[in-house]
């Protein structure tokens, strides 16, 4: 039964993913490697904020399963955020892509302890 609610939370997720990436993209420049990848960067550090307020909250179970692995798991990408590195580095844009990755770990990080905070946890 876990499994299927992981491939619910997953299909509400990719396609949330997508929405966003491409709603943020639009008001920030499109098209790498010309840009910052902010709709990857916001999706994962939103995707963060809510993993930590799922621990913080001590959810799990079915609950977990549908919205921590599926939700969550479809939502955050390491996959296109490492193409989206690799693609500023082979563009000559060195600077943006050790500034993604910094920027993308401290904001993911920051955004999982303040959602168990926020959820009233003791962090993770």
């Amino acid at each position: 039964m876990n499994w299927l609610l992981v491939m619910v939370g997953g299909a509400v997720g990719a396609p949330l993913r997508y929405l966003t990436d491409r709603a943020v993209q639009a008001r920030h420049g499109a098209g790498l490697p010309y840009v910052f990848p902010w709709g990857t960067f916001t999706v994962n550090a939103v995707g963060s904020l809510l993993l930590g307020v799922l621990t913080g909250a001590a959810v799990s179970g079915p609950a977990y399963a549908l919205l921590g692995t599926g939700l969550c798991g479809a939502l955050t990408t390491y996959s296109t955020f490492s193409y989206e590195t690799l693609r500023l580095a082979e563009s000559g844009r060195g600077f943006l892509a050790a500034a993604n990755v910094l920027a993308s770990l401290l904001a993911g990080l920051g955004a999982v302890f303040l959602g168990a905070e926020l959820a009233g946890g003791s962090g993770v």
